[in-house]
């Protein structure tokens, strides 16, 4: 268990800040609200996956020294929408791997999938501050990544919006008075449906997430609850505890975002609307705080909090997260890579919303777990299983 608590350091004005991944869900809020503060930033590098037409809306607007794009076949296009403007523009993975490496003091780490984790990797190798929303990088590769940031000395912010709840009210300096952190859960689209209804789920139905606006991929694991479970992982890491210090609860208003228990009975819990641009207002002004335009809690409004137990027999990724992490060395790994797998075949309807699972749970069993000792056994041990993933979506794909 490694301790990543982040370490004051001045702040900087105006701080350089690049996006890894500036077009999806949290890349967007962090433009949005860098936008509505230009004179407090300087805007190093922004990257995107293909969406060149945003990438480059999102340069010019910010005045971006650098835009890659990840996808090769989107350079011309790129290349062309910022003629004339200035903006270095390349293209490719490892132009975003050269992105991560620029000299910026913060960085928002928000690729979706294991495809962040080099460039993730690369900022906190110079001893940035990492904003970091892609929980798969500690998931796949935790104990790694947390190794590096102690050497480095980098920063790690939590953006998830539990672990920024958790951050904000963890005691660090009193570490062991505490009992458990409890990640709280909307429960997803789904939270009170029957077995045989999510059979028939289709991926608009997944995607349409009641309390919050993320990326389809997001929001499946949000359906399915698995996003909960690679949070659980995550927390481990991130924290100084126990792996039976995390505890998960549902919590359909997703007002509460997430609660740390005291040894003396005390819960302290970080309240607030469902909008991702106040956690990730909280790194971008840390150790400060930043003006965000959401909406203000109106807890007289909302009438009524409620609680529930998750149920582990209609969300079984829940139990296979915490098999993966009671498991350690290379099962959190097959985790993460199976059910991208599993959640691509499933947006691409060739499986069903419960084979996610299933297939999930079928990688876990045939990939041989293993420990990993450098980045090169993680990208192999993900290579394997989305492999064996795949060879599983065909056995699925006959239901259907």
């Amino acid at each position: 268990m490694v301790v990543t608590h982040a370490k004051l350091k001045p702040q900087v004005a105006p701080r350089r800040v690049t996006i890894l991944g500036s077009t999806g869900s949290v890349g967007s809020n962090t433009v949005d609200l860098m936008a509505r503060q230009p004179e407090a930033f300087t805007i190093e590098a922004l990257t995107a996956n293909r969406n060149t037409v945003l990438l480059a809306k999102q340069a010019k607007a910010l005045n971006a020294r650098l835009a890659v794009v990840a996808e090769p076949a989107g350079y011309r296009e790129l290349k062309a929408a910022l003629a004339g403007t200035g903006i270095e523009v390349a293209a490719g993975p490892e132009a975003v791997v050269e992105a991560a490496a620029r000299p910026a003091d913060w960085v928002m780490a928000s690729i979706v999938g294991a495809a962040g984790l080099k460039p993730t990797l690369t900022a906190v190798r110079r001893g940035a501050i990492v904003a970091l929303a892609n929980k798969e990088c500690l998931v796949c590769a935790g104990d790694l990544m947390v190794a590096e940031v102690r050497v480095s000395g980098a920063t790690l912010l939590p953006v998830d919006s539990e672990h920024s709840a958790i951050f904000q009210v963890f005691e660090f300096e009193r570490a062991d008075k505490v009992e458990k952190v409890i990640l709280t859960a909307s429960g997803g689209p789904f939270r009170t449906w029957s077995l045989s209804a999510m059979a028939a789920v289709t991926p608009e139905q997944a995607v349409a997430h009641p309390n919050w606006d993320m990326g389809a991929k997001i929001s499946v694991d949000s359906a399915t609850m698995m996003n909960k479970g690679l949070e659980t992982i995550e927390a481990f890491h991130l924290f100084p505890l126990s792996k039976d210090q995390v505890e998960v609860l549902v919590h359909p208003q997703s007002v509460v975002h997430s609660m740390v228990a005291y040894v003396d009975g005390s819960v302290l819990a970080q309240l607030g609307s469902p909008d991702m641009r106040t956690p990730i207002a909280y790194a971008l002004g840390w150790p400060e705080r930043l003006a965000a335009p959401v909406p203000r809690l109106d807890l007289a409004a909302i009438g009524n909090l409620t609680f529930e137990a998750p149920d582990i027999a209609r969300f079984p990724a829940l139990r296979l997260a915490r098999q993966a992490l009671n498991a350690g060395a290379a099962a959190p790994t097959v985790l993460n890579a199976a059910n991208e797998v599993a959640v691509a075949r499933f947006l691409a309807r060739a499986i069903g919303f419960l084979d996610i699972a299933a297939i999930v749970e079928d990688a876990l069993a045939a990939v041989p777990n293993q420990p990993f000792t450098n980045l090169n056994d993680v990208a192999e041990i993900d290579t394997l299983a989305r492999r064996i993933a795949e060879s599983l979506v065909a056995k699925y794909r006959v239901k259907h």
